[in-house]
């Protein structure tokens, strides 16, 4: 259902930007934008947390931290992994440079991941349906932060299998801070989504190591059910949980049947729990209704 736009005397908003023929378009745009700074996120923090390991791992041992230089979301500026060619900002333009480029570094002419057009376009497309689909509202805003965090995740998850603590504890507390004026659920059904969503996973690892030895899943999953408990209360838990499951079983026979990975081959959760959760924000109700109606 798209979503019901105020009126413009009412809201007090100029018409462009309620009007959905324009904030479809600009939301998008913003989401080519943001898919950008993504894929820095996806690649940069996960080495952020290495050398920050490395770091402590030397303070506890008690010698002098290694040197590095300034590395962050800003420092150094992008470059090409093959040759330190630096990224100008002709070359940065969302999913346009690509093109031009033809999926070639300008430097030393070697491929360019095709995971960076990929993301700026998911982001742009989902940005653009949840402008659709809440319109210009609290919904419409928080909404995206949760969109543009669960891409970060999932494809940190996939290139590291880590949920890193610097995106789940904040989609967490956020979660709980816009529920506060019942934005997705009550505030006591999202504390309670919060503490069963942890728990949940934490008693399934728990259990399976007990059983077999060996640790299923990481504690990072823990965290972001908690915060998608967060975000969207206890109720929607156990389908968030059935639908994670149901897309890791297909996509992991899938990779089995054709691309012949071996069934002791780890494959993260969290992108599940993100396609899960993010489903499940727009759905959930509608979802859970329809099921209990064939029931």
């Amino acid at each position: 259902m798209s979503a019901v736009l105020p009126s413009t005397e009412a809201s007090g908003m100029p018409d462009i930007l309620i009007d959905p023929y324009w904030l479809i378009p600009l939301v998008t745009i913003l989401g080519l934008a943001v898919g950008s700074f993504l894929n820095v996120v996806i690649h940069r923090v996960p080495k952020m947390m290495e050398g920050q390991w490395r770091a402590e791992c030397a303070e506890w041992s008690g010698q002098p931290a290694p040197a590095a230089e300034t590395y962050n979301l800003v420092t150094p500026r992008s470059r090409c992994p093959a040759c330190n060619h630096k990224i100008g900002a002709l070359e940065n333009i969302p999913l346009l440079s690509f093109i031009v480029l033809r999926g070639k570094c300008a430097g030393c002419g070697k491929a360019i991941s095709w995971r960076y057009p990929v993301v700026e376009a998911l982001t742009a497309v989902l940005s653009g349906f949840v402008a659709w689909h809440f319109g210009p509202s609290v919904q419409g805003a928080t909404a995206l932060l949760f969109t543009w965090t669960m891409i970060a995740l999932a494809f940190i998850d996939l290139d590291t299998f880590f949920l890193p603590d610097d995106l789940t504890f904040p989609l967490l507390w956020t979660g709980l801070l816009v529920n506060i004026g019942a934005t997705y659920t009550n505030l006591e059904s999202a504390v309670i989504g919060a503490a069963a969503g942890y728990l949940v996973l934490w008693a399934v690892f728990w259990s399976y190591k007990l059983a077999t030895g060996k640790e299923g899943m990481g504690y990072g999953d823990f965290k972001l059910l908690a915060a998608i408990g967060a975000w969207l209360g206890w109720k929607m838990l156990p389908l968030v949980i059935l639908l994670s499951s149901v897309v890791g079983a297909v996509i992991g026979i899938a990779l089995i049947i054709f691309a012949r990975r071996g069934r002791n081959v780890p494959i993260p959760f969290g992108p599940y729990l993100a396609i899960a959760g993010w489903v499940a924000l727009f759905y959930g109700d509608a979802i859970t209704r329809h099921y209990l109606e064939l029931l």
